[in-house]
């Protein structure tokens, strides 16, 4: 479940929650659902294509609306048109985002159907005869496809509502919705973090965190379990003919056993992140950029552990208790610094667990003393 907030004049908040359900579409509602996201992954490509032309053309940039490309391809009114507006407003805001910051997000690129994610989103606009989008008891209403069966995880309140929803395909052929809702809350009181209340935790290569108090999570390495079973499966693949049933039986197998490992991953994730943000009133975490880091060293067990994700899961649970998810800055020397005295070695080897302070001779376990001096760089963040 996804969190966001946004403040009212009242003082109290609106608090926007999804949830995500299964669905069971009929033959007739998987292949609109396919067509869908054909003509999503169309509209974009031609969007951006004009785009390009235009720019290259004036100098100036202008994206054009779906309705553009309605006459030359009437296959589209086929669709919901609100999919087709919403491909437009993603791509406006992925250019946005790259304006913005070139050096973090690249230049929005081209969807294709074999490596792109079959998705699309529709907002949920109230009419007079009613809302085009809506839940029954065992499904969800959909503007073309009609009621489509789903099973819920659990239901929304009566007085949440319902903004928009994106539905999706899975690489195994499942199809999932997520529900966005609109609920105003009662906006929470501002928790004032102190240094009893204040946990550090420093990402671990050996570990999934280590905490200043000492404190490790090991969380299973998923990936590193399965490589036997997916190797076996390589080499069944690696034997086969492609496109033959067999072929695809595996394939799908192969795919089910990722889905099975990213399903582990993030039920862990919430367990930790939620006993965490129910038992501290602040949570400082260094800026690291996980890709980076990966790519430095060259362990792939850094994405394998979710560390990306549990820090966005911290930050929303915590925000939704008034807490705080505190950010320190990467390139603060948190493993070389003695978190006692403060003195700041010129080096420490990558190999070493263990290391004392030559100033005050204090003996340090490398993860813990990074995990205090990060909760230490926080605080001070807090009081500047």
């Amino acid at each position: 479940m996804a969190w966001k907030k946004r403040d009212t004049a009242d003082g109290n908040a609106i608090q926007y929650t999804t949830i995500k359900v299964r669905l069971y579409p009929t033959q007739a509602q998987a292949e609109l659902f396919e067509n869908t996201f054909g003509c999503c992954r169309y509209v974009w490509n031609r969007m951006l294509a004009d785009e390009q032309r235009f720019y290259l053309e004036t100098d100036k940039h202008f994206i054009p609306t779906p309705a553009k490309y309605k006459k030359e391809a009437p296959f589209l009114k086929d669709v919901d048109n609100q999919a087709l507006i919403q491909e437009h407003n993603k791509l406006a805001q992925a250019f946005r985002v790259f304006f913005k910051t070139p050096e973090s997000f690249h230049h929005p690129r081209f969807k294709r159907k074999k490596t792109g994610r079959d998705s699309f989103t529709a907002c949920n606009h109230v009419f007079e005869s009613g809302p085009p989008i809506y839940t029954t008891r065992d499904g969800i209403r959909m503007t073309k496809a009609g009621v489509v069966k789903a099973q819920f995880s659990r239901r929304p309140q009566a007085w949440w509502k319902l903004r928009r929803i994106t539905v999706e395909k899975t690489k195994t052929g499942k199809y999932f919705c997520s529900i966005v809702y609109e609920c105003p809350v009662k906006a929470p009181e501002a928790v004032a973090p102190a240094p009893e209340t204040t946990l550090g935790l420093k990402y671990s290569l050996a570990h999934f965190y280590v905490a200043d108090n000492g404190e490790a999570a090991d969380a299973p390495h998923w990936l590193k379990q399965s490589q036997e079973k997916l190797a076996a499966l390589q080499k069944r693949l690696s034997r086969m003919q492609p496109g033959s049933k067999n072929y695809e039986e595996a394939v799908q197998t192969y795919r089910l056993l990722h889905e099975h490992i990213a399903n582990q991953r993030r039920d862990f994730i919430h367990k930790q992140s939620s006993r965490i943000a129910n038992s501290w009133d602040a949570v400082c975490v260094r800026a690291d950029a996980l890709d980076e880091m990966a790519r430095e060293i060259k362990l792939g067990s850094v994405p394998d552990s979710g560390f990306g994700l549990f820090r966005e899961m911290l930050r929303y649970k915590l925000a939704r208790q008034g807490k705080q998810l505190i950010q320190v800055s990467r390139c603060r020397p948190t493993t070389r610094t003695c978190s006692a005295c403060g003195f700041v070695r010129d080096e420490v080897s990558l190999r070493a667990k263990t290391w004392v302070c030559p100033k005050c001779g204090a003996a340090h376990n490398r993860e813990v003393n990074a995990a205090r001096n990060i909760k230490l760089e926080g605080l001070a963040q807090l009081c500047a």
